[in-house]
């Protein structure tokens, strides 16, 4: 018979008590064997994980026998500094050479058990991971072991497959090297800003001294870097560093590295830092450009013979570049709906943890020269509170969230809402005054050339190379509009055409054979038709209907194949009537160097960035002469690039690019607009010249192709980047004339060959069927036609 069992029969002693590991099942116990058993768990996944992983780890053999390189850099025309390619800013020092004090403060930070795991601190991953749990914040686990797996063979993607591979060439370093060589690699390896890697590289940048001779104040300064070079540089945010470094300080005493009198001392000692140089010529894209053109000649060996790379970039020319697209860029991105926050942190709600969180959040988004990222720490619909890398607060309020406001409303989208931890980016006009932005989504080009030399004298391949790398100037195809037509009217000048000619703006219809696709009725951009005028006003006011008629006179086969005089490719561009709208394939580089040939009389002329290599003793490895400029080098009449130049300046006078004369206060520039079907380009080509002469082509547009926007013109967009430009380039440069070649008659004002007077060229075409037109319209408004000028310049032009 069973028998039940009272309540109280537990209290008696002289019955069996509950196990104890019954009791430990209950409450808080339970909840620590479900955490023993899940960790179980994860540690025979990661078993098996590790264990399929080590056959593919790369060979670290390398790692024995690690030597530095000696960089490449690459230098403006004047000189200066643009970038440095392979070990930048590394001095090797052997580890018996780093001073232990250095090694200390680097070990009580970094990786305090460095000489007592084998390469992965399952303690200290065991510690981080509960620190996680009670602060709410990321704390890393990473051995100095594991850093030089990371920093040597892996990405800096945060991925568990990556971790993996990270714990196991630990173990595989480890079981390779001894532990001082793994700290010597360490400390010459890492990155600790400005451009340094390892610590003797990083003394000289940032104390201006030997690495001998840091002091333990120094020491802890510099071994806070690591965790995150930008956010604890001492001369960009020397609050947040000296609250790193004391920190530090601390843990050595703690570790027993130092006494508390060296504590107490390195804690009052001065820092004195050295003097930031200045900033490196923004030209990102041109010393990427010069790294594939040398690597593809020397290998890998570009990266360690100490070469010095000179280029014909001209220092002020290529900062004066850099602002104007950078600005044009940024002021219609204004004009665009606020997208939305870059990015979303979770912040903790302990306000002594915050600076150090915004800090590391913010390494991933870095500053981009004067587009700032900032981190927003409170918000309303009136004021945000916003944080920047350096530490500093700001608070923006009324017309500064005038472009934002929509986002600061409780209905706003969830990826368009300004919150707290919505990463942000913020200009500062001239006047100090604040204003939220974002980072362009539209891209641009620009690049400026000697047409008489090629030399390459400015180059902006985009908006920020940090951003998007892709160079827009050498590698963009894109169509390009209306800048192509001087190439249309170069070829019919050979067949006839003057500037006087008269040509017929009327409506024009074609059928799928002629455009190569489907039918066709272009439009001018302004969809009036004037009737019939002449070629210098058709291509001033860059009149399509005009152009089409030019091409389909001349024929697009013959039109193709003059392109080649140009540097163009004619298998990118068909032979079709919508030639004549820039409808095939360029690149700004391509457009620059085409149109040299106009500005330096009809020769063609290959573009030159690099003008010679020397190595680290200063002597010749390489040069690129300049190229001769002589009569070998002709691909055109030096009259059709006269006549041309006359047409181009008319552009730049009363055109679609009047801007140009009026705000440069100068005749000599020549150039046309361009802006392709439905605003999904912007261009402007244009030059000075004869003297110096110089050549500069902008493109603005979408790498995926789509509208800029309505009212978005080449005129709008493009133009004032070059006139910008060329302020700085031709300051103090005396205007200048193009002398008129023999072989020329000026008849009323226009320049025609002389072979084409005496009725020879062609006077006017479709210019009856106007006046056919114009006889059929009852009761329609009576076409345009020619001023009393230009029919005067015309009958003087062809009874001669």
């Amino acid at each position: 018979m069973s028998e039940t069992r009272s309540p109280a029969a537990s209290d008696n002693p002289g019955q069996a008590r509950t196990p104890w590991w019954r009791r430990a099942l209950n409450g808080a116990g339970l909840t620590l064997a479900l955490l023993a058993a899940a960790a179980l768990s994860i540690l025979l996944l990661g078993g098996l994980a590790l264990a399929a992983a080590y056959p593919n780890l790369p060979d670290i053999h390398s790692l024995t026998d690690y030597r530095p390189k000696l960089p490449m850099r690459v230098l403006s025309a004047e000189g200066s500094l643009i970038a440095e390619f392979g070990e930048e800013r590394r001095n090797f020092v052997p580890i018996s050479q780093i001073p232990k004090v250095l090694q200390d403060a680097v070990l009580a930070i970094e990786d305090v058990r460095f000489y007592e795991h084998g390469g992965v601190d399952f303690r200290g991953a065991a510690r981080a991971a509960l620190e996680n749990l009670r602060e709410a914040r990321s704390q890393g686990a990473s051995t100095i072991t594991m850093q030089v797996a990371r920093n040597f063979y892996l990405s800096t993607e945060k991925t568990f497959t990556r971790k993996i591979y990270e714990i196991l060439l630990s173990l595989k370093i480890e079981s390779l090297l001894t532990k001082p060589q793994i700290l010597e690699l360490y400390m010459n390896q890492i990155y600790l800003g400005q451009r340094a890697y390892g610590f003797a590289a990083a003394s000289e940048v940032y104390f201006g001294k030997p690495l001998q001779e840091i002091s333990l104040a120094e020491a802890a300064m510099l071994a806070g870097l690591p965790k995150a070079p930008s956010a604890y540089n001492p001369i960009v945010n020397p609050a947040r560093a000296v609250t790193r470094q004391r920190h530090i300080i601390d843990r050595m005493l703690a570790a027993g590295h130092i006494s508390q009198s060296q504590h107490d001392q390195a804690l009052e000692a001065p820092l004195r830092y050295r003097s930031a140089p200045p900033p490196a010529l923004r030209a990102d894209f041109v010393a990427e450009t010069v790294r594939l053109l040398v690597h593809a000649q020397y290998g890998e060996e570009a990266y360690t013979r100490g070469l010095a790379v000179h280029t014909s970039i001209r220092n002020q020319e290529q900062t004066a570049a850099y602002r104007a697209l950078r600005r044009a860029l940024l002021d219609f991105e204004r004009r665009k709906p606020y997208r939305g926050p870059e990015a979303y942190v979770d912040l903790p709600a302990d306000a002594r943890l915050l600076d150090a969180r915004i800090a590391e959040a913010l390494e991933e988004h870095p500053d981009q020269d004067d587009l700032l990222a900032a981190v927003v720490t409170a918000a309303s619909p009136s004021e945000l509170v916003l944080v920047r890398q350096n530490g500093e607060t700001l608070r923006l309020a009324g017309t500064q969230l005038r472009n934002v406001q929509s986002a600061l409303t409780e209905s706003a989208a969830p990826k368009v809402k300004i919150r707290r931890g919505a990463v942000l980016r913020l200009l500062r006009d001239g006047k100090g005054n604040w204003s939220i932005t974002q980072v362009p989504e539209v891209e641009g080009a620009f690049v400026a050339l000697d047409p008489f030399s090629g030399d390459i004298r400015a180059l902006v391949g985009g908006f920020d190379y940090v951003k998007n790398k892709f160079n827009h100037v050498t590698q963009a195809w894109r169509q390009p509009g209306s800048s192509f037509k001087p190439f249309i009217y170069s070829a019919a000048l050979e067949k006839g055409f003057s500037p006087a000619t008269v040509v017929n703006d009327g409506p024009l219809f074609f059928d799928a054979g002629s455009t190569g696709s489907q039918p066709w009725e272009p439009k001018n951009y302004d969809g009036q038709f004037e009737g019939p005028m002449s070629l210098r006003r058709a291509l001033a006011k860059s009149k399509n209907m005009v152009s089409i008629r030019v091409l389909q006179a001349i024929d697009p086969q013959y039109t193709q194949q003059w392109l080649e005089r140009f540097g163009f490719d004619p298998a990118r561009h068909p032979a079709y009537l919508t030639m004549a709208l820039g409808a095939g394939s360029v690149t700004p580089l391509q457009m620059a160097a085409a149109y040299g040939v106009f500005a330096n009389g009809g020769l063609q002329v290959a573009p030159r960035l690099i003008t010679r290599i020397t190595d680290n003793r200063g002597r010749l490895v390489a040069e690129a002469p300049a190229a001769a400029v002589d009569e070998s080098r002709r691909v055109i009449d030096a009259r059709n690039a006269f006549v041309m130049n006359s047409l181009m300046q008319e552009v730049t006078r009363s055109g679609t690019a009047a801007r140009a004369q009026a705000t440069l206060r100068r005749n000599d520039l020549f150039g046309k607009t361009g802006t392709t079907n439905d605003s999904f380009d912007a261009w402007f080509a244009g030059f000075q010249g004869p003297d110096p002469g110089l050549v500069a082509v902008v493109w603005i547009g979408y790498d995926q192709p789509r509208k800029l926007g309505d009212r978005e013109t080449g005129g709008g967009l493009a133009l004032p980047v070059w006139i910008e430009y060329m302020q700085t380039a031709l300051r103090d440069k005396p205007v200048s004339r193009y002398a008129e070649p023999e072989g020329l008659v000026s008849v009323g004002g226009e320049w025609l060959y002389e072979e084409f007077t005496h009725g020879a060229g062609i006077a006017a075409l479709g210019v009856e069927a106007a006046a056919s037109d114009a006889a059929a319209g009852a009761g329609s408004a009576p076409l345009p036609t020619p001023s009393a000028d230009e029919r005067k310049s015309i009958l003087d032009l062809f009874r001669n």
